[in-house]
Formats: structure tokens, sequence, C-alpha cells
């Protein structure tokens, strides 16, 4: 079993805040939830075993970068995410723990959008931050969450104000070059009538990296707000990554969320919607490659406590190599949730015989008005599918390519922002040639 004694103690944690500038409220929690991270136990994702995994064990928690005098100074790979010809806006790069680069459109900072490092958000928005922070999930939900709060380091916030409809998509790049540990923390707070598109990408500069990454980001729709999330994770082999992602709905709002999980190294991904307001919509895709010999367990749940609610989860994911990945989709309709809908699909398609694929589709249903339905798949490419393209004169190493792209089609033409699109297709294309 891996060692769970903590790195950091409070003396450490109180400099580190403290030379930051932080607001008391933000150290407080700090140090609150570092002595419940002593306590508390790690999550226990069904059917995956994380005992021996790191999450705690390593000796650098701040790797200072250079801020970037231009986007041309990315390294290739990261450059082309961001049409930089067009010396694209609304944009934040960080490299390791430092904000490289932020770039919003004037017409946006008019009408009091913000988006900005969350550094400078704790210090120039403290009490909007910390209406927020941690409020999604909470510090003492598990050993993870605890470390995090105590530990954060990075991170975006983004802020739109009652009203205001962000036509063009906020764009986020973390770049993970040399960090033992990387602790971000992302909010977005759609207020009342507001709509913004987010999506993000982690990205390694390296082949492999013994590395912790524990990601949170909260996501609040407010009464009749529309929030579209996107993210590409694509962290190297010996990374070990925790990402939680939650979002919270107000009435008639809506979420959706288009993943796609790429990283090389074992992974825990927690995917929640509460929703909360009458009339809300929670919609999820997620689409998944594994290989090699990681592990990774996907949780994706819809909870729904208001009435009229929808909930949609599309789970669609590739197993090759020895790779084990399990899927968990879980629809709860709580009690006084009438008229909801729960609706799920997992799909894995195995590409090895040594791989292993769990889909499992779960209903909690508390309440009798309501609909709900699920449906759950692990198999091989299609022979017939197989033996339509091959009669076309397609051979069968481009058919089985051309499947597995149509296979994962759904979630992958959800990316709003083209290069983020493209960069994923090259991601799927390079595991699961």
């Amino acid at each position: 079993m891996i060692e769970t004694k903590l790195p950091f103690d409070q003396q450490y944690v109180r400099s580190f805040s403290e030379g930051r500038g932080e607001p008391d409220w933000l150290l407080n929690v700090r140090l609150q939830a570092l002595a419940q991270a002593e306590q508390l136990p790690l999550p226990k994702p069904d059917k995956t075993k994380i005992d021996r995994w790191n999450f705690t064990q390593f000796s650098a928690h701040l790797v200072e970068s250079a801020p970037l005098s231009s986007l041309e100074e990315l390294p290739e790979q990261v450059k082309v995410l961001i049409d930089i010809a067009e010396e694209q806006k609304n944009v934040y790069v960080q490299r390791d723990h430092t904000c490289a680069y932020v770039s919003l459109a004037d017409e946006l900072k008019e009408k009091g959008v913000i988006f900005t490092d969350l550094a400078t958000a704790v210090r120039e928005h403290s009490d909007l931050v910390q209406k927020y922070f941690m409020d999604g999930v909470k510090v003492n939900e598990h050993r993870l969450t605890a470390l995090h709060a105590a530990l954060v380091n990075g991170g975006v916030f983004v802020y739109v104000p009652k009203h205001v409809q962000i036509d063009v998509p906020l764009q986020a790049v973390y770049v993970h070059e040399k960090a033992e540990a990387l602790f971000n923390h992302v909010i977005i707070v759609a207020d009342v009538g507001s709509k913004v598109t987010y999506v993000e990408n982690y990205i390694s500069t390296c082949e492999r990296s013994e590395a912790i990454v524990n990601i949170i980001t909260e996501v609040f729709a407010r009464d009749d707000a529309q929030v579209f999330f996107g993210a590409v994770d694509n962290l190297a082999k010996g990374t070990t990554v925790y990402v939680n992602r939650r979002g919270v709905t107000g009435r008639h709002a809506r979420i959706e969320w288009a993943l796609g999980l790429m990283n090389d190294g074992n992974t825990i991904s927690e995917n929640i919607t509460r929703l909360i307001g009458d009339g809300s919509v929670g919609d999820t895709k997620t689409v998944v490659v594994s290989r090699g010999e990681q592990v990774q367990n996907f949780t994706t749940s819809v909870i729904h406590y208001g009435k009229h609610t929808e909930g949609y989860i599309l789970k669609h994911g590739v197993v090759k190599d020895e790779a084990t990945s399990i899927f968990n989709g879980i629809g709860k309709i709580e009690h006084g949730a009438s008229k909801s809908n729960a609706e799920q699909e997992s799909r894995v398609l195995m590409l090895s015989p040594k791989g292993r694929g769990d889909a499992n589709p779960i209903l909690l249903i508390d309440e009798d008005d309501v609909t709900a339905g699920h449906a759950a798949s692990v198999g091989r490419v299609d022979p017939t599918q197989l033996y339509y393209l091959m009669s076309r004169g397609i051979p069968k190493t481009e058919a089985e390519r051309l499947i597995i792209h149509g296979f994962l089609a759904p979630v992958v033409n959800e990316i709003p922002i083209e290069r983020v699109k493209k960069q994923l297709i090259e991601v799927i294309e390079r595991k699961v040639k």
C-alpha cells in the first residue's frame, strides 16, 4: 500500500497561501481541508482498487514558469490548439502552475465577464469566488477532495453576468511540463439567463511523467442559463489522475458536457450533474480510449431533484492491449422529482482479448411518475459492418479505423473548437493505431 502520510504540513500551507496574498477565508479552507485529508479515506470507485495508486507522495508543490510574451513561444503540439494567426481572443494558457497567457475580448470585459486565473480571481473577486469555491464539490467527500482544497495551485475562474450570452467559446489550455503535482480548480458560473461555452485541454509535453494530477471543476448554471463544457484530457503515461467535474443547475437551466478522456495513465473520473431546478437538463457525452496496461474508472451520474428534469448519459469507450476500463452510469431520480426522465447508454468496443471493459448502467428511482431507460453493451468490432466496408474494396485495417471513428463520433462532433476537435481525432488515431 502507498504511504498516506501527507507531504506538506499546516505551516507550509499557511506560508504558501500568505505568499500568494490570499484572503483569510481561503487560508482557513486550506488549513481545515488539510486536517481533514489526514483522516478521510480514499474514494472507493466500483471494481477498481486504488489503494496502491500514488495520490499523495510528491516533493515539489509548485513549479514557476515564465509568462509568455507571445503564443508563438508555445511548443508545437500546444500551438496547434490555438488559432495564433488570428490572434485568438478569449484564451487562457497555463504552464504547470503559472498563468502564462490570458486574453479576453474587450466587448466581453465591458459586459462584466470574468475569465482569469484562479489566483487573480481570489484576490480581485474574493467574495464571488468564496461563494462558489468547493460548493458543488464538498471538501469532506474523501481524502482527494480535501487534499485538493488544501493544495490547489492552478486553475481558472469564469463568471458570466445575468443575461449575457457569449457566442464564441472561451478556451483554456493547461500544459503539463514538469510539475510533480497539479491541483487545478476550475469554476464556471453562468448567472441568470446567460450562456457560455468553455473548452479546455490538458496536454503533456513529455511522453512519460511520474506525476499526480488532481482536478476539480465546478459548473453552476443559474436559472435559465446554458453552459456547454468541452474537454480533451491528454496527460502522459505515468501520470496518476483524479478528475471530478460537477455541475449544478437552476430552474430551466442546461449543462452539456462533451468529454474526450484520453489520458495514458491510471485515471479516476467522476462527472456528476445535479439537476436542482425544475425543468433543468443535464446532457453528458463521453469518449474514452484505454491502452497499454492502464487502469481507468469512469463514473457519470445525473441526479434529479427538480420536477420535469431531463438527464442524458452517453458513453463510448474503446479498450485495447491489456487495459482495464470501468464505465459506471448512474441515473438517480429523487423522491419529488416527478415527470422527470433519465436515459443512458454505455457502449464499449474491445480491440484486444486481454483488455477488460465493464459497462454498468444503474437506475435509482425514488419517484413513481417518471420515465427512465438504459442500454449497455461490450463487444468487438461488428463483423457485419466490417464485411460491408471490405466488400466495397476498403482494406480491413482502414475499415476498422472507420468503424472506430464512427463509434466515437457522437462526442467528437460535439467539440465546438475546430482545432481542438482535430486534436482529439489525432489522439484517437494514435491510440487505436
